[in-house]
């Protein structure tokens, strides 16, 4: 069981904040701008989600990004990693943990995606509720075009959330899909102002928070289990052949 008093400082790459009633607010970030992707946050991201997830204090999750971007930057320093097999052994166990422990969070979780998320979209969109700024867009940038097997679970979510051939087409081709898109194929359930996103999540969480305590873990428990099922057979077949792609380069 963790308590938040004893995680809340713990990471580099996000903020705790916990309301009165149990909406406890995640707030990635990269030295309090923008998250931008690499080691730190790939490191941290599934330690922190297993800290949320063990701490029974809190009844609702809100996962923002800072400033004007969700995710749309990353910086050099998991391609170091990639060039060895000890390296990779390293992403491939970080890689795993990264979703199935986000998915382990027994409360809803609602995303307010503040703006662009290019890298690693799926930690919004596999929230139970998402909502998206109006200037958001959504793409898969790390993998297929930049030359990489996209096999650490987005090749799972994306085919989930859009179907089989319209998620296959938009991790190939690096199909950057706007907050309008995404409404339209239901990747988001509302699209708002970016000043006004996160305080309607904010709303929705709250509201939420009303419901008992096992109504809100059963519910994210019955939202998610054909998710992790699909990652625990999928997820690490992934990994393995993306790592084993790029020492083929």
């Amino acid at each position: 069981m963790s308590v938040l008093k004893d995680y809340a400082e713990r990471y580099e790459s996000v903020t705790f904040e916990r309301s009165d009633n149990g909406v406890l607010t995640m707030r990635l970030h990269t030295a309090g701008g923008p998250l931008v992707w690499g080691t730190t946050p790939h490191r941290e991201l599934p330690e922190a989600f297993a800290d949320v997830a063990a701490d029974r204090e809190t009844r609702v999750v809100l996962l923002t990004g800072t400033g004007d971007r969700f995710c749309a930057d990353r910086d050099d320093t998991l391609s170091a990693l990639r060039s060895s097999p000890e390296g990779w052994d390293r992403i491939y166990w970080e890689g795993k943990r990264l979703l199935s422990n986000l998915l382990d969070i027994e409360v809803p979780v609602v995303a307010a995606v503040n703006g662009p998320a290019l890298y690693h979209a799926e930690l919004a969109l596999l929230s139970d509720v998402v909502l998206a700024a109006d200037t958001t867009s959504f793409q898969d940038r790390p993998h297929f075009p930049s030359g990489v097997v996209p096999g650490d679970g987005v090749q799972v979510v994306w085919q989930k959330l859009l179907g089989t051939n319209r998620g296959r087409y938009f991790l190939m081709t690096g199909q950057e899909l706007s907050a309008k898109d995404a409404l339209d194929l239901g990747l988001v359930g509302e699209v708002l102002p970016g000043d006004q996103v996160l305080g309607r999540a904010r709303q929705l969480a709250d509201s939420f928070a009303e419901r008992s305590t096992l109504t809100l873990r059963y519910t994210r428990v019955a939202m998610v289990g054909h998710i992790k099922r699909a990652l625990a057979e999928e997820l690490g077949y992934g990994l393995a052949l993306e790592g084993l792609a790029l020492q083929a380069r």
